[in-house]
Order: C-alpha cells, then structure tokens, then sequence
C-alpha cells in the first residue's frame, strides 16, 4: 500500500540528504487524481521538509531540487523520476501498484488506511464528545442536526483510531423556562394529552403560558415559584419535570434511531445543579469571584483584573447560570472518566462561552484545560418542507425519505426492494451529511433540496448509488475470484487512478486527524465515486476473459471495501440496492 512505496522512495531520500526516514516520509505525498492522465504517483518537496524544521532552507531550493532527483535511481518501486514545480515526482511499478495496494485493502479490510505509519503517531485516547444538546420539552429542533451529526462523526473517526469515546448528550434540561412550562402545566396542561402527542402537547403549553406571561404578572410570579421550587429540590415539582425530560428522551431515542446515533450518556445541565456549589466555592477560595453593582456575581477574566472582560456565574438573586454549570460538568467528567480529550459541538456562536470557560479552568489551575477543544460550526438556512419553513428534525428527516421515494418511483434505474421506505430513509440521510459535510464547518450554507437529492454530481445519493451499484456488480458476476488476479490486467488508465486514489486514503485520514474536518473524507469519497463510474462504464467484466473479469472485480470490490468504510465514518449507512 501506500506506506511501502511511501518508505521506499523516503528511504533514497534519507541516504542523499542525511536524514532520518521518518523525517522525510511524511514529505512524502500520493498525488491527487486530476482529469488530466495520471503519470505520477508520488510526489516529494523540499520545502515540506523546511517547513518542519529538519532542514534549512538552501540557497536556491529550485536547483537544490533539481540535482536531488538527478541522484535518485529507478528500482523495483520507482519507474521514472521527474521535477515540476520545485518538486520531485515519482511513477511507481504499476504492477506492483495494483497487486501491493488490492493485497493490503483486503488484508485490512474495514482498518485500511487505519493502520498506516502516517497514524501511528495518533494516540489512544480517552476521549468525551459531548454533541446534540437539545432542549427538552420541545420537539427535536432541526437546529441540532448539524452538532448531532458532526459530533458523531468526530465520535467515529476517534474510535476507528482506537481510542475509548464517550458520547455525551448534554441535555438542555435546566433554567427559568422550566418554571413557565411548569407554572403553565398547571393551569393548561392535560395529562391525556401528554401521554398521547407529549412533546406537541407540551409545546402548546409553553406557548400558550408564554401569551399569558406577558398579559399577566400572576403567570411570571408562578413561573419564578416553580422553578425556585424546583433548584430547592421540590418533590411535587421536581415529579412533574422529571415526567418531562423522560418523556422528551423516549420521543428523540427514535430520531437517533433513524440517524443510527447513539449516546453513552444522557447528562443535562440539572445534573450540576448541586455541584455547581462546590465549583462556586472552589472559584472563590481562589479569589476568582467578584460582586457587581447589579448583584450578580461573575468571573473576571480580563488580564488587568479591571473587569473590562467578564462571565457571569450567578443571578443577582443567586441562582446559576449556565456558565457556572458547564465549569462545573468539565470538573466532574474530569473526576469521572479521566479524558486525555473533550471536545464540544456546538455552533459558532458559542466560541465565546467555550473560550471563557477553557479560560477559568485554567485559571483555577486545572492544566487539563489544554485537552478541552470547541468544535464550531456554521448555520443552514432554507430547509423548508412544501408546507413551508421547517422547524423540526423529524419534519427534515421525514421530508427527505418522501422526496427519494419519488425520486426512486420515477428513476429506470430503481430496483424491486424489499423495504423502499428504509432504502429511501437511509439515501435521504447520507444526502443531508454529505450536504453538510462536504464544505468547512465554519460556514453557513443555502440548503436546496433538489439539489442535495441529486443522483449525479457530489451528493449523498450519488455515493449511494454507486455503493448499490458495486453490490448488485458483485451479485451479478462475484466477488472477483483471487487466483485470477493478475496486475497486468488492470493497467488502463482507469484502474491506475482508482489505484492511486486508494494510496492517498490513509493521508486523508490523517488529515482529517488534525482538524476533524469531516470534509476531507467526503470529497475523497466522491471522487472516488466519479473514478469508479468511469471504471465501471469503461472495464466491462461481461465478455471478458476469466482473467481480466475476475481482475476487475477485484478492483470493484475494493472500491466497494473503501467506499463502504468512509461511508460508515460519515455516519452513513450504505444500502446494497436502490
């Protein structure tokens, strides 16, 4: 695979310049399929190496360059060396391209890519992702979508990298919008109707208690009862919220259910209600607390002690705000599960908080505060249904299943399924990921439904469909059969680019690594898919001979291995038919 023929070339390398191999083969680079034909595998600059601080940086880097690759030499791995660009650029043994790159997408199967040198260095760790967060009481707001589906990405890229994640649901399940809902309950609310539509029902409620709020004191006054009530540890009132967090956990286990989500942990913000003393306490021992002149209570986080830069930890009527909460849940996870990381999903506009947070902890002398990282994210507008604006993930999710079944009743293409709603389901999920994963995170984005239902060009159905594609190929003809397999049969120009693309999968992992960009493995995935079709259309299996069918197969069965794999990462379940 790629880390032979990586090591072979870096190993020439180290002798010429005198340095170590593992210096140099990381420098070391698959290059990117073009349109163009493809005439090198692997590139190598000299730059790379300045750049990490092993060299420093010649005179002229250009000529540098030039009498490098004038002393490198053709081997059983290097065919040809040629400079471009003030880089070096080397053609590999494209039998042993095809025969060394299949064995090892095999031999790897779903760790492929996983356990290549480029990874070794990522540590197993004890990681804790906290992601979705919704607010209960509501129905699942489609606002969450991208923090669910994000975070359980970043959940799946640290596992298949060994480490132990906990997934964490952080719940908004805490704050004076419960003593509304509560104080409305009682005077609007039904018990029959909550048990049968609870999360409309209690919509309607809060709602409605919300209108009398504003027309009458009488309703606020109730609203601060109940909750003070509940932060005192009420039993009647406590009954009746617990009755509402169950209920909205029972109603978004079966929206998770449809992403193929899970958590290990539903926590919430009422969880720290009673430790959020203890971090008070241990904040003002360290004389990190001061008084305003409003009555609140607040961290000063500016460097002149001036309080021109500030968070506020406490009301002036001394209940807590979700600040001092989510300083005192860092402190407890740290307590229970010991993490090397916790990362936060949540959108952009909470980078201000998670700063101010990462900032106190430090400040109150935890180190640890370095392995706690914000992921940001922007927002999605547009996501309208026919009815209109939508507000609501299962109205999204729903939405999309609908639209691919008529997709799919009006496509030639579609096959007789067994069950059309779940393919349909599970096509219109990975076209609403790839919607959103296949651009930087930080950016808001225009959603269009016609055009992330799309069955050609960079889509979630395309991915699909040419995942279906692959099955019903190897339904058809077989897996491709090992004894034939011969490299000589797949050196058309077609075969070498989804050879070289599979060399530059376990680069894109790792990159993906260092900034857990999800875009970087689903652009991989698509172009993988375009290089399949071409493969496809253009390396027929039917009317070839045993050798060279059975050879292709083995490369579609690959590209299928691979695809299936980065699919899975995304948070995608592949359908073998549609």
């Amino acid at each position: 695979m790629a880390c032979h023929f990586r090591r072979s070339i870096a190993a020439q390398l180290s002798r010429l310049l005198g340095q170590p191999v593992e210096h140099i083969v990381r420098a070391v680079s698959a290059v990117p399929v073009s349109k163009k034909q493809q005439i090198s595998a692997f590139r190598f600059s000299l730059s790379s190496l300045v750049e990490s601080g092993f060299i420093s940086l010649p005179a002229d880097i250009h000529a540098q360059t030039q009498r490098l690759a004038e002393q490198l030499k053709c081997d059983s791995v290097v065919t040809d060396v040629t400079v471009s660009n003030g880089a070096i650029y080397f053609q590999i043994n494209r039998n042993l391209l095809s025969k060394l790159v299949l064995q090892q997408v095999f031999s790897d199967g779903v760790h492929y890519g996983v356990k290549s040198e480029l990874l070794s260095e990522c540590s197993k760790e004890n990681v804790v992702v906290e992601f979705s967060s919704p607010n209960i009481a509501k129905r699942f707001h489609v606002g969450h979508l991208r923090s669910t589906i994000i975070g359980n990405f970043i959940s799946n890229l640290k596992e298949v990298l060994g480490s132990h994640v906990t997934r964490i649901n952080y719940l908004g399940d805490w704050g004076m919008q419960f003593g509304l809902l509560g104080a409305g309950f009682q005077q609007f609310g039904c018990q029959e109707k909550l048990q049968r539509n609870p999360l409309h029902h209690l919509f309607e409620v809060y709602v409605q208690a919300n209108k009398a709020a504003e027309e009458d004191d009488e309703i606020q006054k109730s609203a601060q009862e109940f909750f003070r009530k509940l932060e005192e540890g009420d039993g009647q009132t406590l009954s009746l919220w617990k009755q509402f967090r169950d209920i909205s956990i029972r109603e978004y286990a079966g929206i998770y259910k449809r992403l193929g989500i899970h958590f290990d942990e539903y926590s919430g913000e009422s969880f720290y209600q009673d430790k959020v003393q203890d971090a008070l306490k241990l904040l003002e021992s360290k004389g990190l607390l001061k008084s305003m002149n409003s009555g609140t209570t607040v961290v000063d986080l500016s460097e002149a002690g001036d309080l021109s830069v500030y968070a506020t930890v406490l009301r002036s009527d001394g209940t807590s705000l979700y600040f001092a909460r989510d300083v005192a849940a860092a402190l407890d996870r740290m307590e229970k599960y010991s993490f090397d990381k916790m990362i936060y999903v949540t959108d952009k506009s909470q980078s201000n908080h998670f700063q101010q947070v990462f900032q106190t902890l430090k400040m109150m002398g935890y180190h640890w505060a370095e392995c706690c990282q914000h992921v940001p994210f922007g927002r999605v507008q547009g996501m309208k249904t026919r009815s209109g604006e939508v507000v609501f993930l299962e109205d999204v999710l729903d939405e999309a299943r609908s639209r691919m079944l008529q997709n799919m009743a009006v496509s030639k293409t579609t096959k007789e399924l067994d069950n059309p709603d779940d393919t349909a389901e599970k096509v219109g999920i990975a076209a609403l990921i790839v919607q959103d994963f296949k651009g930087s995170l930080l950016s808001d984005y225009q959603f269009d439904w016609d055009r992330v239902l799309q069955s050609q060009g960079d889509t979630g159905v395309f991915l699909q469909y040419t995942h279906a594609r692959l099955c019903s190929l190897e339904r058809m003809f077989g897996p491709g059969d090992q004894k034939y397999f011969s490299p000589q049969c797949l050196q058309e120009p077609q075969a070498v680019s989804v050879l070289q693309h599979f060399l530059r999968y376990d680069e894109v992992l790792y990159q993906t690594t260092e900034d857990l960009q999800p875009k970087h493995i689903t652009n991989y995935l698509l172009r993988l898919c375009h290089l399949l079709a071409v493969a496809h259309k253009s390396l027929t299996v039917k009317g070839s001979t045993p050798e060279v069918a059975q050879t292709r197969l083995y490369l579609f069965r690959a590209g299928q291995l691979v695809l299936a794999n980065g699919m899975k990462l995304l948070g995608i379940t592949p359908v073998d038919k549609m």
